[in-house]
């Protein structure tokens, strides 16, 4: 299947959305989760990863990320396929009360594609968007920020642990982002943005 959006500037930063197939919530469990983090750790400090806010989802996620070598497809894709291996042995691995059905997805979803021999993991595509602005930054950062809050998981964007809206707005998080340069404060009045700038 051809993707259909290609990433043309590979040194820009982009909104990706990489989901599971079939939108199965494999990241209801912790141990998986905690793979994605560890992975874009790897990614930061070994593979050139700029991350400048992320949010793990149930069976999605969301990142706005850049590659510092020009390589983007390349770091997206390496990403994708060490993440998908390793929780595809962890499932097989460590207990799993849903592994049969979940397996069975998996293997399904590779009689459409020739790429992947035994299991699919993520679907295919990356929906990338450019970063063409500040603004439009900040409004992706938001979108994923208030992920969590709209799926009624949290109150408050900044307590969703696997999110990096407390690296904003606490100046912690489970990961060290690159943070986004706060646009001016008179661009911003009556904007919900607000809350990243710190009283």
């Amino acid at each position: 299947m051809k993707e259909g959006y290609i990433i043309r500037e590979q040194d820009k930063a982009h909104f990706i959305t990489a989901t599971v197939v079939d939108w199965i919530d494999v990241f209801t469990r912790q141990n998986h989760r905690d793979c994605v983090i560890e992975s874009l750790k790897y990614c930061i400090k070994n593979k050139g990863m700029i991350l400048y806010a992320y949010v793990i989802m149930s069976n999605h996620m969301h990142l706005v990320i850049q590659s510092d070598d020009g390589k983007l497809s390349d770091l997206i894709r390496d990403f994708k396929k060490f993440t998908a291996k390793t929780i595809l042995d962890t499932i097989q691995t460590e207990p799993e009360s849903r592994r049969e059905w979940m397996l069975e997805r998996f293997k399904k979803a590779t009689e459409s594609h020739t790429r992947n021999k035994n299991y699919q993991f993520w679907r295919y595509g990356n929906h990338p968007k450019e970063i063409y602005s500040s603004k439009f930054l900040w409004s992706k950062i938001e979108y994923i920020h208030m992920n969590p809050v709209r799926a009624g998981l949290v109150k408050n964007v900044e307590d969703y642990i696997y999110s990096s809206a407390s690296n904003y707005i606490n100046d912690e998080g489970l990961i060290e982002v690159t943070l986004a340069e706060i646009p001016k404060v008179n661009v911003l009045k009556n904007s919900s943005f607000m809350k990243y700038i710190k009283e």
